[in-house]
């Protein structure tokens, strides 16, 4: 994206503050967190400005901006996701811009500074932790051109620099103040409609063996008035989703309830109807008053993702994961029961004592709690994690490039991973992509076979058959079409039916794929047969789609306008039995 950049002050250091994006629609808040510390910590003499760009852009696109404001210090935030384009660009603005201070900052060099330094020769500085005031106090520093000694006289918290003396570490930068708000001019004027990210709080209650977050110190709550502000603000920025990055937003229930309480009695007149906060949570520790509250939220206005990480007790233990398992999964279904919140449940493989027929016994119980969404991730082996300094002990073998992943273990093989990639593959396309729900669900009543059988089954199928990984809708509807057909429990007819339910309810094109037309001039005559009867008649400006079920002997029919659940986000199917809509028809003609 290009950005208008403000004039220079005459005179004023120049910094630019940036970020690479992993996609377009995210608006990384880190950036716009310093700018706002630059401004309320540092002094006049630094004028700062935010500069961002996507991973999916070649590298040049963000030197170019950068050439183009010739600042004198560079600001980079650093992730799992863009750590490669930050390097790559340190050099290229080192070899271009070589009096420029390259400063690096973020989760993927705060636990190793030292390393990063000793490897890349461009960068000057590294801000290990919260960076609002230390990157404040360092650019006001550069700006009066002290020199890096003169720096690390200064102890600045959290800054980590080459001198004379060679590496010298800070510990990463924990502060309890609560810090300015990034919600400036520039980042509205930033926005243009990306999801917005609002933090109420920093710090985490727990330690897992897998995350960062409860090394960046104790939990401490922005003020109420604060959060409520920000929300509302954020609500009417024309953002359609608000996701708060909250470690574990319900940590504190009774704060949680308020602010819950705040987006429901709002929604739909300080907050527009149109608005989605999505927020992370401890699914065991919602009370029976929460769960009552949450089922009051409007459809669509709040989404919950809830790490399950895995159903092993051992496991949970060995990850340093307190969960009360059989109160998570009653919280779960209540969550899910009234259907007016999306709900988003993840697990990890490749965690300690979790073996593969372990893992499948995490997901099928996981599955049967129906949730929207069912990531089912990979562990990654971060800087500064646990499960990282005891990754020889475990036996963990996992890449030495981001994003660390693991291949396999002591407790599961090589194959045994790749095999759930392919099962991972299947889920995110049958499941979460929501367009074979009902496809899936007949194959499972008909076969007996547990969800994890079918998704690896059929995963380990696709496989076999393509080696693209982008696979176009269609193609894979064939591949779909093949596999379960196949199946000897599975009657034809009936999964058809399913299928094309199922292609109806989430394709606004009224189109079925080649696999599953069929030619009969029934089809004709009932959808003119439908136009007959009043109920039924196609409102001016409404697609249809509309197709023949030969299990059933019945019309499918969606109407592509209003109907369509904010939740599920699938459109409304309409069956009516094909020998009463012909005589219902008659009758009408009459």
């Amino acid at each position: 994206m290009q950005q208008q950049i403000t004039p220079l002050q005459k005179g004023a250091f120049q910094a630019a503050i940036c970020v690479f994006n992993s996609k377009y629609i995210h608006s990384s808040l880190a950036p716009w967190c310093l700018l706002a510390g630059v401004r309320a910590y540092g002094t006049a003499g630094v004028q700062a400005h935010v500069v961002e760009s996507t991973i999916n852009r070649p590298v040049q696109h963000m030197l170019d901006q950068l050439l183009a404001l010739k600042p004198q210090a560079v600001t980079l935030s650093c992730y799992i996701w863009n750590i490669t384009q930050v390097q790559q660009l340190a050099a290229q603005l080192r070899s271009t811009l070589p009096h420029t201070a390259i400063i690096l900052g973020g989760p993927e060099v705060s636990y190793n500074a030292r390393q990063v330094l000793a490897e890349n020769a461009a960068v000057d500085y590294i801000i290990s932790g919260e960076g609002e005031r230390p990157l404040a106090q360092l650019l006001d520093a550069l700006a009066q051109k002290k020199s890096p000694e003169q720096i690390e006289a200064m102890a600045i918290d959290g800054l980590c620099l080459r001198t004379q003396n060679g590496i010298l570490v800070a510990p990463p930068n924990t502060p309890q103040d609560e810090p300015p708000s990034p919600y400036l001019p520039e980042y509205f004027a930033a926005l243009q409609g990306r999801i917005a990210y609002l933090e109420t709080s920093r710090g985490c209650p727990y330690s897992c063996a897998f995350c960062l977050s409860g090394r960046c110190g104790t939990v401490r709550f922005y003020s109420m008035e604060r959060a409520k502000a920000e929300i509302l603000l954020l609500a009417n920025s024309g953002a359609k989703t608000v996701k708060l990055v909250d470690r574990t937003f319900n940590c504190n229930r009774a704060r949680a309830k308020e602010l819950w309480r705040f987006v429901i009695e709002n929604y739909g007149t300080k907050i527009p109807g149109d608005v989605c906060f999505h927020f992370e949570i401890a699914g065991d520790i919602c009370d029976e008053e929460t769960l009552q509250l949450l089922a009051t939220a409007p459809v669509g206005s709040i989404q919950l993702e809830i790490g399950l990480q895995s159903f092993n007790p051992v496991t949970l233990q060995a990850i340093r994961r307190k969960t009360d398992i059989l109160r998570l999964q009653q919280n779960i279904r209540s969550l899910l029961a009234p259907g007016n919140i999306h709900v988003h449940i993840d697990l990890i493989a490749g965690l300690p004592y979790e073996d593969y027929d372990s893992f499948a016994n995490s997901f099928n119980i996981a599955y049967a709690l129906q949730p929207h969404m069912l990531q089912l991730g990979f562990l990654k082996l971060l800087h500064g994690a646990l499960l990282r300094q005891t990754a020889e002990q475990n036996g963990c073998v996992y890449s030495q490039t981001p994003p660390y992943e693991m291949s396999h273990g002591k407790w599961i093989t090589k194959a045994q991973m790749q095999s759930l990639h392919q099962t991972e593959d299947a889920l995110e396309r049958l499941y979460n992509a929501g367009r074979f729900r009902r496809t899936v669900a007949y194959v499972l009543g008909v076969c007996g076979v547990t969800p994890f059988t079918l998704y690896s089954g059929i995963g380990g199928f696709v496989a076999k058959q393509t080696t693209v990984e982008k696979i176009a809708l269609d193609d894979y509807t064939a591949l779909v079409w093949d596999y379960f057909s196949a199946l000897e429990q599975v009657d034809k007819a009936a999964l058809r039916d399913a299928m094309v339910c199922d292609r109806l309810s989430t394709i606004n094109t009224g189109r079925l794929p080649d696999c599953l037309k069929v030619s009969d001039i029934r089809l004709k005559q009932a959808v003119h047969a439908l136009g007959l009867l009043p109920q039924h008649r196609l409102k001016k400006g409404t697609k249809r789609g509309a197709a023949l079920l030969y299990g059933q002997n019945a019309l499918v029919y969606a109407d592509y306008n209003t109907e369509k659940n904010h939740v599920t986000t699938q459109y409304k199917l309409h069956t009516l039995p094909l020998e009463q809509l012909l005589s219902s028809a008659q009758e009408e003609e009459k």
